[in-house]
């Protein structure tokens, strides 16, 4: 099979599709064909060795490594003690992540790859492969920061940095169905998008001062962080005293100021989860929501993908595509 192989740490230029063996499933796992697989900033930063971190804070990555978390593809076999599932089975999923607690990376940025069961869910019959492999992360890391760990309630007034991104978008669409007013933080080129998602209010952060036209809110949910030197710690600001924070990507609050006005930083790394995934399923399959593509490239030119990851924003997000898409 063709898979996308990273052999030492680097930049997009040291991402190349090799020949290697098709896998095998184990014990509660199933052989998918690939239909389309996700493109996460995991992806980008793992292919970077973690440049982003400290030197000291950089977990270490067995090379050579295939990239990949996201999938939605077709059940072509399956292991010993596997009957959740059968053969021609459609599903999608975030396969053993995160991937640093010793089941080992998704590796599903190639034409097979083997996921436990328990990771899978049905396709959303609504969604196409490729707008199902779009999914699984992002929109776990909203669901569960939002349900799990309660991060939203009715009522409250949510601001949304990022709000157009990956994350963001489903973040947006998921806080509102909690009954949230959303506030959302983006360029103003995606004004019009997250205006169908239905906002009440949209800030372009490149026009003026953004955290001055937010008003005060009860949550802050940052999906930008501390990337490329931004100030994280300015959305403190707006954010009510006894308030929650929400950080999806690395950034730095201060923690005193959380300490001193009682913010409560909520949440945690998300999980795989077909149980969460079914869930969602069926918000997809009812029209509740819905997600965008911001790009998708053919196995073949994944460093395109990673290029375009790394230029940023993005209006939903990219997804690599498989021969079996084709047919």
């Amino acid at each position: 099979m063709q898979a996308v192989v990273v052999f030492t740490s680097g930049g997009p230029e040291v991402v190349r599709v090799e020949e290697i063996d098709r896998p095998t499933p184990g014990s509660g796992e199933v052989l998918l064909e690939v239909h389309a697989a996700g493109v996460n900033p995991s992806d980008f930063r793992g292919r970077s060795g973690f440049a982003d971190l400290p030197p000291q804070y950089r977990p270490s990555i067995a090379r050579p490594s295939i990239p990949g978390a996201d999938v939605s593809g077709e059940v072509v076999a399956v292991g010993a003690d596997v009957t959740e599932m059968a053969v021609g089975d459609q599903v999608y999923g975030l396969v053993r992540f995160p991937p640093f607690d010793g089941r080992g990376h998704g590796r599903t940025h190639a034409e097979y790859v083997t996921a436990p069961v328990a990771d899978l869910a049905p396709k959303p019959r609504r969604l196409s492969h490729i707008e199902a492999a779009a999914v699984p992360m992002a929109a776990l890391t909203a669901w569960q920061q939002i349900h799990r760990y309660g991060a939203v309630e009715p009522g409250e007034r949510v601001l949304v940095v990022g709000a157009a991104g990956g994350v963001g978008h489903f973040a947006v669409q998921l806080a509102r169905l909690r009954g949230a007013e959303v506030v959302a933080v983006a360029s103003g080129r995606h004004e019009k998008f997250l205006r169908r998602l239905g906002i009440e209010t949209f800030i372009d952060y490149t026009d003026g001062d953004p955290v001055g036209a937010a008003g005060t809110v009860d949550v802050v949910i940052d999906c930008v962080g501390s990337v490329g030197g931004v100030d994280a710690a300015r959305w403190l600001t707006v954010l009510a005293d006894g308030g929650r924070l929400v950080p999806i990507t690395l950034g730095f609050y201060p923690p005193e100021e959380l300490s001193r006005r009682g913010i409560t930083r909520v949440g945690g790394q998300v999980q795989s989860s077909g149980a969460d995934l079914r869930e969602l399923g069926r918000l997809f399959d009812d029209g509740t929501l819905t997600v965008a593509i911001d790009s998708a490239y053919p196995l073949e030119d994944a460093r395109s993908a990673h290029e375009r990851g790394e230029r940023g924003h993005l209006q939903g997000k990219i997804v690599l595509t498989m021969p079996a898409s084709m047919r």
